[in-house]
Protein backbone atom coordinates (compact mmCIF):
# COMPACT_ATOMS: atom_id res chain seq x y z
CA UNK A 1 0.00 0.00 0.00
CA UNK A 2 1.26 3.63 -0.80
CA UNK A 3 2.28 5.75 2.00
CA UNK A 4 0.27 8.81 2.52
CA UNK A 5 2.78 11.91 1.57
CA UNK A 6 3.21 14.13 4.26
CA UNK A 7 2.15 17.76 4.30
CA UNK A 8 5.16 20.12 3.76
CA UNK A 9 6.15 22.94 2.45
CA UNK A 10 8.07 21.19 -0.59
CA UNK A 11 5.28 18.63 -0.54
CA UNK A 12 2.85 21.79 -0.80
CA UNK A 13 4.99 24.09 -3.80
CA UNK A 14 5.20 20.71 -5.88
CA UNK A 15 1.19 21.11 -6.30
CA UNK A 16 1.70 24.43 -7.44
CA UNK A 17 0.32 27.96 -8.20
CA UNK A 18 -2.95 27.58 -9.46
CA UNK A 19 -3.85 23.83 -7.32
CA UNK A 20 -2.83 25.84 -4.30
CA UNK A 21 -5.36 28.98 -5.22
CA UNK A 22 -8.72 26.64 -5.40
CA UNK A 23 -7.74 24.64 -2.13
CA UNK A 24 -6.94 27.97 -0.24
CA UNK A 25 -9.95 29.45 -2.06
CA UNK A 26 -12.22 26.55 -0.67
CA UNK A 27 -11.19 26.59 2.55
CA UNK A 28 -12.05 29.83 3.12
CA UNK A 29 -15.63 29.22 2.05
CA UNK A 30 -16.05 27.03 4.88
CA UNK A 31 -13.87 28.89 7.59
CA UNK A 32 -14.83 32.05 7.81
CA UNK A 33 -11.83 32.75 10.64
CA UNK A 34 -9.32 31.28 7.21
CA UNK A 35 -10.93 33.36 5.58
CA UNK A 36 -9.92 36.64 7.09
CA UNK A 37 -6.67 35.53 7.21
CA UNK A 38 -6.43 35.28 3.41
CA UNK A 39 -7.86 38.46 3.09
CA UNK A 40 -5.45 40.23 5.45
CA UNK A 41 -2.48 38.37 3.57
CA UNK A 42 -4.05 39.90 0.41
CA UNK A 43 -4.59 43.18 2.05
CA UNK A 44 -0.40 42.91 3.15
CA UNK A 45 0.36 43.74 -0.57
CA UNK A 46 -1.05 47.37 -0.17
CA UNK A 47 1.07 47.86 2.92
CA UNK A 48 0.56 47.91 7.31
CA UNK A 49 -2.09 50.12 6.95
CA UNK A 50 -4.29 48.12 4.78
CA UNK A 51 -3.81 45.02 7.03
CA UNK A 52 -4.41 47.39 9.99
CA UNK A 53 -7.89 48.58 8.71
CA UNK A 54 -9.09 45.20 8.28
CA UNK A 55 -7.71 44.53 11.79
CA UNK A 56 -9.32 47.61 13.04
CA UNK A 57 -13.05 46.95 11.37
CA UNK A 58 -13.16 43.38 13.93
CA UNK A 59 -11.54 45.01 16.86
CA UNK A 60 -14.50 48.12 16.46
CA UNK A 61 -17.02 45.05 15.74
CA UNK A 62 -15.60 43.17 19.35
CA UNK A 63 -15.80 46.16 20.81
CA UNK A 64 -19.52 46.97 20.15
CA UNK A 65 -21.33 43.98 20.55
CA UNK A 66 -23.45 43.77 24.03
CA UNK A 67 -24.93 40.35 23.24
CA UNK A 68 -24.49 37.09 25.05
CA UNK A 69 -22.79 34.11 23.45
CA UNK A 70 -24.83 31.11 24.60
CA UNK A 71 -22.08 27.71 25.34
CA UNK A 72 -22.89 26.04 21.76
CA UNK A 73 -21.20 29.39 20.21
CA UNK A 74 -18.47 29.70 22.53
CA UNK A 75 -15.83 27.39 20.84
CA UNK A 76 -16.58 29.50 17.20
CA UNK A 77 -16.41 33.00 19.09
CA UNK A 78 -12.95 31.37 20.85
CA UNK A 79 -12.09 30.43 17.60
CA UNK A 80 -13.04 33.72 15.96
CA UNK A 81 -10.62 35.36 18.68
CA UNK A 82 -7.83 33.52 17.98
CA UNK A 83 -7.84 34.42 14.17
CA UNK A 84 -8.03 38.23 14.72
CA UNK A 85 -4.40 37.78 17.50
CA UNK A 86 -3.09 35.27 14.69
CA UNK A 87 -3.68 37.62 11.83
CA UNK A 88 -1.73 40.45 14.22
CA UNK A 89 0.78 38.56 15.47
CA UNK A 90 1.79 37.25 11.67
CA UNK A 91 0.64 39.33 9.07
CA UNK A 92 0.49 43.03 10.62
CA UNK A 93 3.32 41.90 12.95
CA UNK A 94 5.72 41.36 9.77
CA UNK A 95 4.89 44.61 8.19
CA UNK A 96 5.05 47.01 11.61
CA UNK A 97 5.73 46.11 14.56
CA UNK A 98 4.42 49.80 16.09
CA UNK A 99 0.87 48.93 14.32
CA UNK A 100 1.41 45.08 15.70
CA UNK A 101 1.64 46.33 19.29
CA UNK A 102 -1.22 48.61 19.21
CA UNK A 103 -3.91 46.27 17.86
CA UNK A 104 -3.26 43.54 20.37
CA UNK A 105 -3.06 46.19 22.78
CA UNK A 106 -6.80 47.29 21.86
CA UNK A 107 -7.89 43.54 21.48
CA UNK A 108 -6.46 42.92 25.67
CA UNK A 109 -8.21 46.42 26.56
CA UNK A 110 -11.75 44.50 25.41
CA UNK A 111 -11.08 41.58 27.93
CA UNK A 112 -13.62 42.47 30.51
CA UNK A 113 -16.58 43.29 27.96
CA UNK A 114 -15.76 39.90 26.47
CA UNK A 115 -16.24 38.00 29.45
CA UNK A 116 -19.21 39.82 30.23
CA UNK A 117 -20.61 38.50 26.80
CA UNK A 118 -19.64 34.66 27.03
CA UNK A 119 -18.74 31.97 30.06
CA UNK A 120 -15.53 31.13 29.76
CA UNK A 121 -15.23 28.38 32.82
CA UNK A 122 -13.36 26.37 30.26
CA UNK A 123 -10.48 29.33 30.70
CA UNK A 124 -10.04 28.50 26.62
CA UNK A 125 -10.68 32.58 25.88
CA UNK A 126 -8.67 33.74 28.36
CA UNK A 127 -6.04 31.70 26.65
CA UNK A 128 -6.14 33.94 23.74
CA UNK A 129 -5.45 36.61 25.31
CA UNK A 130 -2.67 35.26 27.46
CA UNK A 131 -1.39 34.34 23.67
CA UNK A 132 -1.74 38.10 22.85
CA UNK A 133 -0.20 39.33 25.78
CA UNK A 134 2.86 36.93 25.02
CA UNK A 135 2.50 38.23 21.59
CA UNK A 136 3.21 41.83 22.99
CA UNK A 137 6.29 41.12 24.87
CA UNK A 138 8.08 39.79 21.72
CA UNK A 139 7.22 42.81 19.80
CA UNK A 140 8.18 45.20 22.72
CA UNK A 141 11.84 44.37 21.81
CA UNK A 142 11.68 45.06 17.88
CA UNK A 143 10.06 49.00 18.65
CA UNK A 144 12.35 51.99 18.47
CA UNK A 145 13.37 54.30 21.36
CA UNK A 146 10.53 56.81 20.60
CA UNK A 147 8.12 53.83 20.57
CA UNK A 148 9.49 51.90 23.28
CA UNK A 149 9.30 55.28 25.61
CA UNK A 150 5.40 55.44 24.12
CA UNK A 151 4.16 51.94 25.50
CA UNK A 152 3.98 52.71 29.18
CA UNK A 153 1.69 55.13 28.87
CA UNK A 154 -0.40 53.28 26.32
CA UNK A 155 -0.91 50.62 28.43
CA UNK A 156 -1.86 52.28 31.72
CA UNK A 157 -4.41 54.29 29.51
CA UNK A 158 -5.93 51.26 28.08
CA UNK A 159 -5.30 49.00 31.40
CA UNK A 160 -5.11 51.18 33.76
CA UNK A 161 -8.13 50.86 35.22
CA UNK A 162 -8.79 47.28 35.05
CA UNK A 163 -9.51 44.83 37.96
CA UNK A 164 -8.62 41.52 36.21
CA UNK A 165 -5.21 41.54 36.50
CA UNK A 166 -4.19 41.69 32.69
CA UNK A 167 -2.12 44.75 33.32
CA UNK A 168 0.12 43.12 35.50
CA UNK A 169 0.65 40.23 33.21
CA UNK A 170 1.06 42.56 30.43
CA UNK A 171 3.74 44.66 32.40
CA UNK A 172 5.31 41.60 33.09
CA UNK A 173 5.44 40.29 29.61
CA UNK A 174 7.10 44.27 28.35
CA UNK A 175 9.34 45.62 31.15
CA UNK A 176 12.36 42.70 30.21
CA UNK A 177 12.41 44.56 27.03
CA UNK A 178 12.34 48.24 27.73
CA UNK A 179 15.24 50.72 28.01
CA UNK A 180 16.26 51.49 31.48
CA UNK A 181 15.22 55.14 31.23
CA UNK A 182 11.95 54.48 30.01
CA UNK A 183 11.51 52.11 32.91
CA UNK A 184 12.73 54.87 35.35
CA UNK A 185 10.25 57.32 34.00
CA UNK A 186 7.44 54.84 34.01
CA UNK A 187 8.11 54.08 38.02
CA UNK A 188 8.01 58.04 38.49
CA UNK A 189 4.58 58.16 36.74
CA UNK A 190 3.02 55.03 38.97
CA UNK A 191 4.49 57.32 42.18
CA UNK A 192 2.44 59.87 41.69
CA UNK A 193 -0.67 57.93 40.33
CA UNK A 194 -0.79 55.84 43.95
CA UNK A 195 -0.01 59.27 45.75
CA UNK A 196 -3.00 60.64 44.12
CA UNK A 197 -5.31 57.62 44.17
CA UNK A 198 -4.59 57.08 48.35
CA UNK A 199 -5.32 60.27 48.66
CA UNK A 200 -8.66 59.90 46.86
CA UNK A 201 -9.32 56.78 48.45
CA UNK A 202 -8.38 58.19 52.26
CA UNK A 203 -11.39 60.43 51.78
CA UNK A 204 -13.83 57.72 51.36
CA UNK A 205 -16.28 56.16 54.00
CA UNK A 206 -14.26 53.40 55.78
CA UNK A 207 -17.37 50.88 56.38
CA UNK A 208 -16.88 48.67 53.47
CA UNK A 209 -14.54 47.29 51.13
CA UNK A 210 -13.01 48.63 47.75
CA UNK A 211 -10.69 47.41 45.48
CA UNK A 212 -7.61 49.68 44.74
CA UNK A 213 -5.90 49.51 41.90
CA UNK A 214 -2.72 50.70 43.54
CA UNK A 215 -1.75 47.03 44.30
CA UNK A 216 -1.80 46.48 40.77
CA UNK A 217 0.36 49.15 40.36
CA UNK A 218 2.86 49.02 43.33
CA UNK A 219 3.11 45.24 41.82
CA UNK A 220 5.13 47.10 38.84
CA UNK A 221 6.96 48.98 40.44
CA UNK A 222 8.01 45.74 41.82
CA UNK A 223 8.68 43.99 38.38
CA UNK A 224 10.55 47.54 37.27
CA UNK A 225 12.81 47.37 40.34
CA UNK A 226 13.73 43.80 40.05
CA UNK A 227 14.27 44.69 35.95
CA UNK A 228 16.44 47.57 37.11
CA UNK A 229 18.83 45.23 39.86
CA UNK A 230 17.34 48.26 42.93
CA UNK A 231 16.67 46.16 45.27
CA UNK A 232 17.16 48.30 47.91
CA UNK A 233 13.11 49.50 46.54
CA UNK A 234 12.43 46.05 46.22
CA UNK A 235 13.08 45.84 49.92
CA UNK A 236 10.98 49.24 50.39
CA UNK A 237 8.03 48.31 48.53
CA UNK A 238 7.85 44.40 49.91
CA UNK A 239 7.79 46.01 53.26
CA UNK A 240 4.93 47.94 52.95
CA UNK A 241 2.97 45.45 51.91
CA UNK A 242 0.83 43.04 54.93
CA UNK A 243 3.10 40.51 56.19
CA UNK A 244 0.60 37.60 54.88
CA UNK A 245 1.34 39.00 51.23
CA UNK A 246 4.74 39.62 51.65
CA UNK A 247 7.01 37.81 48.53
CA UNK A 248 9.45 36.67 51.35
CA UNK A 249 11.03 34.12 49.15
CA UNK A 250 11.32 36.10 45.79
CA UNK A 251 13.19 38.61 47.80
CA UNK A 252 15.36 36.39 49.47
CA UNK A 253 16.26 34.84 46.22
CA UNK A 254 16.93 38.46 44.44
CA UNK A 255 19.19 38.87 47.54
CA UNK A 256 21.14 35.74 47.66
CA UNK A 257 21.69 36.26 43.64
CA UNK A 258 23.02 39.77 44.46
CA UNK A 259 25.41 38.67 46.45
CA UNK A 260 23.39 39.79 49.89
CA UNK A 261 23.49 36.26 51.51
CA UNK A 262 22.45 37.69 55.03
CA UNK A 263 19.83 39.71 54.15
CA UNK A 264 18.36 37.03 51.95
CA UNK A 265 18.72 34.63 55.30
CA UNK A 266 16.34 37.22 57.41
CA UNK A 267 13.65 37.52 54.89
CA UNK A 268 13.70 33.97 54.22
CA UNK A 269 12.98 33.41 57.61
CA UNK A 270 10.37 36.04 58.45
CA UNK A 271 6.79 34.64 58.19
CA UNK A 272 5.16 35.54 54.31
CA UNK A 273 3.36 33.65 52.15
CA UNK A 274 3.63 30.18 53.32
CA UNK A 275 2.65 27.09 51.68
CA UNK A 276 2.79 24.52 54.07
CA UNK A 277 3.38 24.45 58.36
CA UNK A 278 4.68 21.82 60.13
CA UNK A 279 2.15 19.24 61.47
CA UNK A 280 4.27 19.55 64.98
CA UNK A 281 2.05 22.21 65.91
CA UNK A 282 4.79 24.96 65.62
CA UNK A 283 3.26 27.34 63.61
CA UNK A 284 6.62 28.92 63.73
CA UNK A 285 7.95 26.04 61.77
CA UNK A 286 7.61 26.73 58.00
CA UNK A 287 9.14 23.65 55.97
CA UNK A 288 7.54 24.22 52.71
CA UNK A 289 10.59 22.57 50.66
CA UNK A 290 10.52 25.60 48.28
CA UNK A 291 11.26 27.33 51.43
CA UNK A 292 13.58 25.03 52.74
CA UNK A 293 15.31 24.85 49.82
CA UNK A 294 16.31 28.64 49.36
CA UNK A 295 17.38 28.91 52.73
CA UNK A 296 19.49 26.07 52.90
CA UNK A 297 21.53 27.29 49.46
CA UNK A 298 21.63 30.73 51.62
CA UNK A 299 23.10 28.65 54.28
CA UNK A 300 25.66 27.22 52.49
CA UNK A 301 26.99 30.50 51.13
CA UNK A 302 27.06 31.50 54.74
CA UNK A 303 29.59 28.69 55.43
CA UNK A 304 27.06 27.00 57.33
CA UNK A 305 26.65 23.40 55.72
CA UNK A 306 26.16 21.33 58.68
CA UNK A 307 23.17 23.38 59.34
CA UNK A 308 22.05 23.47 55.76
CA UNK A 309 21.82 19.94 56.21
CA UNK A 310 20.67 19.32 59.56
CA UNK A 311 17.43 21.28 57.75
CA UNK A 312 16.95 19.78 54.46
CA UNK A 313 16.70 16.07 56.65
CA UNK A 314 14.05 17.60 58.99
CA UNK A 315 12.10 18.92 55.99
CA UNK A 316 12.45 15.42 54.50
CA UNK A 317 11.42 13.86 57.52
CA UNK A 318 8.34 15.70 58.00
CA UNK A 319 7.39 16.10 54.14
CA UNK A 320 9.03 13.52 52.83
CA UNK A 321 9.84 15.57 49.60
CA UNK A 322 11.91 13.84 47.04
CA UNK A 323 13.67 17.02 45.82
CA UNK A 324 14.74 18.58 49.37
CA UNK A 325 16.12 14.40 49.57
CA UNK A 326 18.00 14.81 46.53
CA UNK A 327 19.44 18.13 47.18
CA UNK A 328 20.31 16.74 50.85
CA UNK A 329 21.88 13.68 49.14
CA UNK A 330 23.66 15.19 46.41
CA UNK A 331 25.71 17.33 49.40
CA UNK A 332 27.04 14.59 51.16
CA UNK A 333 30.26 12.87 50.55
CA UNK A 334 30.83 10.47 47.99
CA UNK A 335 29.43 6.73 49.15
CA UNK A 336 27.72 8.12 52.03
CA UNK A 337 24.39 8.57 50.22
CA UNK A 338 23.87 4.79 49.89
CA UNK A 339 23.46 4.54 53.81
CA UNK A 340 21.68 8.16 54.04
CA UNK A 341 19.14 6.67 51.75
CA UNK A 342 18.49 3.65 53.64
CA UNK A 343 17.66 5.77 56.23
CA UNK A 344 15.17 8.37 54.43
CA UNK A 345 13.88 4.44 53.59
CA UNK A 346 13.55 3.61 56.54
CA UNK A 347 11.82 6.91 57.80
CA UNK A 348 9.35 7.18 54.77
CA UNK A 349 7.96 3.58 56.10
CA UNK A 350 7.33 4.88 59.69
CA UNK A 351 6.00 8.44 58.79
CA UNK A 352 2.69 9.05 60.24
CA UNK A 353 0.74 10.05 56.96
CA UNK A 354 1.10 6.98 54.67
CA UNK A 355 -0.33 8.59 52.19
CA UNK A 356 2.73 10.71 51.86
CA UNK A 357 4.78 7.76 52.36
CA UNK A 358 2.87 5.75 49.41
CA UNK A 359 3.50 9.05 47.14
CA UNK A 360 6.99 9.20 47.66
CA UNK A 361 7.89 5.16 47.84
CA UNK A 362 6.18 4.98 44.47
CA UNK A 363 7.98 8.31 42.96
CA UNK A 364 11.75 7.57 43.69
CA UNK A 365 10.57 4.47 42.86
CA UNK A 366 11.00 1.96 45.26
CA UNK A 367 8.02 -0.67 44.35
CA UNK A 368 8.83 -2.93 46.86
CA UNK A 369 9.21 -0.97 49.98
CA UNK A 370 5.55 0.82 48.58
CA UNK A 371 3.86 -2.83 48.39
CA UNK A 372 5.74 -3.46 52.29
CA UNK A 373 4.15 -0.33 53.28
CA UNK A 374 0.77 -1.15 52.17
CA UNK A 375 0.76 -4.51 53.60
CA UNK A 376 1.90 -3.77 56.70
CA UNK A 377 -0.81 -1.29 56.98
CA UNK A 378 -3.24 -3.16 55.28
CA UNK A 379 -6.01 -1.92 57.33
CA UNK A 380 -5.64 2.02 57.16
CA UNK A 381 -6.30 2.60 53.39
CA UNK A 382 -8.95 4.72 52.68
CA UNK A 383 -10.68 4.04 49.18
CA UNK A 384 -11.98 7.80 49.54
CA UNK A 385 -8.18 8.28 48.21
CA UNK A 386 -8.98 8.04 44.32
CA UNK A 387 -6.37 10.34 43.31
CA UNK A 388 -3.73 7.90 44.01
CA UNK A 389 -5.27 4.69 45.32
CA UNK A 390 -5.78 3.25 41.61
CA UNK A 391 -2.91 4.56 40.22
CA UNK A 392 -0.82 2.73 42.99
CA UNK A 393 -2.99 -0.77 42.56
CA UNK A 394 -1.77 -0.17 39.18
CA UNK A 395 1.95 0.90 39.15
CA UNK A 396 2.32 -2.53 41.39
CA UNK A 397 -0.22 -5.05 40.43
CA UNK A 398 2.14 -7.21 37.95
CA UNK A 399 4.83 -7.59 40.83
CA UNK A 400 3.21 -7.34 43.56
CA UNK A 401 -0.59 -8.28 42.99
CA UNK A 402 -0.76 -8.89 47.22
CA UNK A 403 -0.42 -5.13 47.49
CA UNK A 404 -3.00 -4.27 44.97
CA UNK A 405 -5.09 -6.62 45.42
CA UNK A 406 -5.50 -4.64 49.17
CA UNK A 407 -5.74 -1.69 47.49
CA UNK A 408 -8.38 -2.36 45.25
CA UNK A 409 -10.35 -3.62 47.37
CA UNK A 410 -10.39 -0.57 49.70
CA UNK A 411 -11.59 1.23 46.80
CA UNK A 412 -14.31 -0.89 45.66
CA UNK A 413 -15.17 -1.17 49.81
CA UNK A 414 -15.94 3.04 49.60
CA UNK A 415 -18.02 2.59 46.72
CA UNK A 416 -20.42 0.39 47.59
CA UNK A 417 -20.44 1.27 51.14
CA UNK A 418 -21.37 5.00 50.10
CA UNK A 419 -23.33 3.52 47.08
CA UNK A 420 -21.67 6.33 45.15
CA UNK A 421 -23.76 5.40 42.26
CA UNK A 422 -21.47 7.36 39.60
CA UNK A 423 -18.64 5.46 40.50
CA UNK A 424 -19.63 2.20 39.92
CA UNK A 425 -17.99 1.78 36.50
CA UNK A 426 -14.88 2.13 38.64
CA UNK A 427 -16.18 -0.18 41.08
CA UNK A 428 -16.71 -2.48 38.55
CA UNK A 429 -13.18 -2.14 36.65
CA UNK A 430 -11.71 -2.90 40.37
CA UNK A 431 -13.71 -6.05 41.11
CA UNK A 432 -12.52 -7.71 37.39
CA UNK A 433 -9.10 -6.14 38.70
CA UNK A 434 -9.33 -8.17 41.74
CA UNK A 435 -10.59 -11.46 39.62
CA UNK A 436 -7.99 -11.62 37.58
CA UNK A 437 -5.21 -10.96 40.32
CA UNK A 438 -6.90 -13.36 42.71
CA UNK A 439 -4.93 -16.67 41.67
CA UNK A 440 -1.24 -15.06 42.81
CA UNK A 441 -2.41 -12.60 45.63
CA UNK A 442 -4.43 -15.92 47.41
CA UNK A 443 -1.25 -17.44 47.71
CA UNK A 444 0.96 -14.84 48.21
CA UNK A 445 3.64 -15.52 50.83
CA UNK A 446 3.30 -12.26 53.01
CA UNK A 447 -0.76 -12.69 52.76
CA UNK A 448 -2.09 -12.27 56.65
CA UNK A 449 -4.28 -15.51 57.58
CA UNK A 450 -6.92 -12.82 58.89
CA UNK A 451 -6.78 -11.25 55.14
CA UNK A 452 -9.95 -13.72 53.44
CA UNK A 453 -8.76 -14.96 50.01
CA UNK A 454 -10.61 -14.16 46.84
CA UNK A 455 -13.87 -16.51 46.66
CA UNK A 456 -14.77 -15.53 50.64
CA UNK A 457 -14.17 -11.97 49.91
CA UNK A 458 -16.66 -12.13 46.96
CA UNK A 459 -19.04 -14.11 48.45
CA UNK A 460 -18.80 -11.38 51.25
CA UNK A 461 -19.34 -8.71 48.92
CA UNK A 462 -22.53 -10.23 47.61
CA UNK A 463 -24.44 -10.58 50.57
CA UNK A 464 -23.22 -7.36 51.96
CA UNK A 465 -24.52 -5.40 49.18
CA UNK A 466 -27.02 -7.86 47.51
CA UNK A 467 -29.70 -4.57 46.85
CA UNK A 468 -27.51 -2.78 45.28
CA UNK A 469 -28.74 -3.69 41.58
CA UNK A 470 -27.35 -0.92 39.82
CA UNK A 471 -23.84 -2.02 40.81
CA UNK A 472 -24.59 -5.71 39.80
CA UNK A 473 -26.05 -5.28 36.87
CA UNK A 474 -23.12 -3.46 35.50
CA UNK A 475 -20.66 -6.66 36.82
CA UNK A 476 -22.90 -8.73 34.86
CA UNK A 477 -25.78 -7.56 33.20
CA UNK A 478 -27.77 -10.13 32.15
CA UNK A 479 -28.14 -11.21 36.05
CA UNK A 480 -31.43 -10.83 37.86
CA UNK A 481 -31.36 -9.94 41.90
CA UNK A 482 -32.76 -12.87 43.77
CA UNK A 483 -35.90 -11.26 45.16
CA UNK A 484 -37.39 -9.66 41.41
CA UNK A 485 -40.38 -11.77 40.99
CA UNK A 486 -41.01 -13.61 37.50
CA UNK A 487 -41.69 -11.57 34.25
CA UNK A 488 -40.10 -8.52 36.06
CA UNK A 489 -36.90 -6.91 34.69
CA UNK A 490 -35.04 -4.62 37.20
CA UNK A 491 -34.00 -1.73 35.55
CA UNK A 492 -33.21 1.66 37.09
CA UNK A 493 -35.38 2.92 40.34
CA UNK A 494 -38.61 1.40 38.60
CA UNK A 495 -39.70 -2.07 37.73
CA UNK A 496 -40.42 -2.80 34.04
CA UNK A 497 -43.26 -4.71 33.53
CA UNK A 498 -43.14 -7.20 30.56
CA UNK A 499 -46.14 -8.11 29.17
CA UNK A 500 -46.24 -12.01 28.12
Amino acid sequence: MARRPALSIDNLIELGPEKLARLVLDEAERDAGFKRQVSAALAAKSGPEAIAKLIDRRLAGLDRARSFIEWERTRAFRDDLQSLVDTIGSELAQASAQLAMDRLLRFVATHERVFDRVDDSSGYVQDVYYQAITEMGALAEQLGPAEAAQLPDRIMAALGETSHGYLRDLAEAVIPHLPEDVLAQWDRDLVGAIEQREEKEASRSSSGWHYSMTSQWRDIRKMIARQCGDLDLLIALESRKPVHMQDNLGLAEALLDAGRATEALDWVRKPGRRAWVASSGDDDADLSPDRVSLEARILEVLGEKDAAQALRWTCFSQTLSADILREHLKALPDFADIEELDRAFAVALEHPCKQAALRFLLGWPRLDLAARLITDHHDQWDGRDYHILPQAAAALEHEYPLAATILYRALLDSILARAKSKAYPHGVKYLRQLDMLAKVADIASDRLDTMPDHADYAAALRKSHARKSGFWRQVDPDAMTDDAEPGMSLRGRRPNWVVE
